[in-house]
């Protein structure tokens, strides 16, 4: 009999429990929705409310919430998007300590209760984060990952969708580098439906949707006021974890661990990747022009001291 994956989804929040219903909807696998014990029911009350929906929309995955690790042991993936979210005039780095803090200690309950999981890291600042798991689970780098660019693709599809009055399913993009203001857009690599996007969209205006994609977290935050975006992190999220229960082999951008890839030398940052049921299965390079070269080394420096500030943080 066929066993269904566990799926394991640290923190239950906006972003937590956008990614469970996703998940179970699809019916990828079996969800565990797990927060902190402070939060005593809560995980359980969204975990039942999700529940008593699959009735009405057909789908037989099991929910469970939970505030015990011991619930989600043995997990074949693991969504973290546990820490503090992101509030107005809030920059990705003033969350660093606090959630540095929380992604070590929740590291330090995976390595313990799920050695074996994929991890898929959402907690900001993102390339920091990821790296801190990495290095407290002491997993093999491949099955550490941050979803960054993912999320960071559809915002840029979204935007050309909108401008050129097209179906977002016929947008291919790419985008590399860091989470964030240093994010690297690879126009060689985008197309609509097969048309290459620089024929379509002139360079000016190209150069202002990419920059709406950067800023595109810190725009919804604006709008909302009293949180974060959660609905397309979260879908990024579940595609990230098909890729790896249904063993995809899917092309995508994330944040993956480079050694000699790219000159990267040891950090996670925002690359192509084929991702199936070992995580990271192969890293993808490309022949990137020197504008694109500058660019992706000016985001791998600022994803560099984003981890030196975090590393000082908390040896102090």
């Amino acid at each position: 009999m066929l066993r269904r994956a566990k799926i394991t989804i640290i923190g239950a929040g906006n972003v937590g429990a956008t990614c469970a219903h996703w998940c179970a909807a699809a019916e990828l696998g079996d969800v565990f929705l797990l927060d902190i014990p402070q939060t005593e029911d809560m995980p359980r009350g969204k975990a039942l409310d999700l529940r008593q929906a699959s009735p009405i929309m057909g789908f037989d995955s099991n929910i469970v919430g939970t505030t015990d690790y011991a619930d989600t042991a043995g997990s074949d993936v693991i969504v973290v998007t546990a820490g503090i979210p992101r509030k107005p005039g809030m920059s990705r780095d003033d969350l660093l300590a606090t959630n540095a803090k929380i992604v070590t200690s929740v590291a330090e309950q995976i390595k313990a209760t799920s050695p074996d999981a994929v991890v898929i890291v959402v907690s900001n600042p993102l390339d920091a984060m990821v790296q801190q798991m990495w290095k407290v689970t002491g997993f093999d780098s491949a099955r550490v990952i941050g979803q960054a660019g993912v999320l960071d693709t559809a915002r840029y599809r979204t935007f050309l969708a909108m401008e050129l009055g097209v179906s977002v399913e016929d947008i291919s993009a790419l985008l590399m580098g860091g989470h964030g203001d240093t994010m690297v857009p690879i126009p060689s690599c985008t197309s609509v439906g097969g048309i290459p996007v620089t024929q379509l969209i002139d360079s000016a205006r190209l150069d202002e949707i990419v920059d709406r994609t950067r800023t595109g977290g810190a725009e919804i935050v604006s709008l909302l006021k009293t949180g974060s975006a959660y609905y397309a992190p979260a879908a990024a999220c579940a595609q990230m974890v098909e890729a790896v229960v249904k063993d995809k082999k899917r092309v995508i951008p994330v944040a993956a661990y480079c050694e000699s890839q790219y000159g990267v030398g040891g950090y996670y940052v925002g690359v192509p990747v084929v991702m199936g049921a070992g995580g990271v299965e192969k890293i993808i390079e490309l022949k990137l022009t020197d504008d694109e070269t500058k660019a992706f080394q000016n985001s791998v420096d600022a994803v560099k001291s984003l981890v030196a500030t975090m590393d000082g943080l908390l040896s102090a």
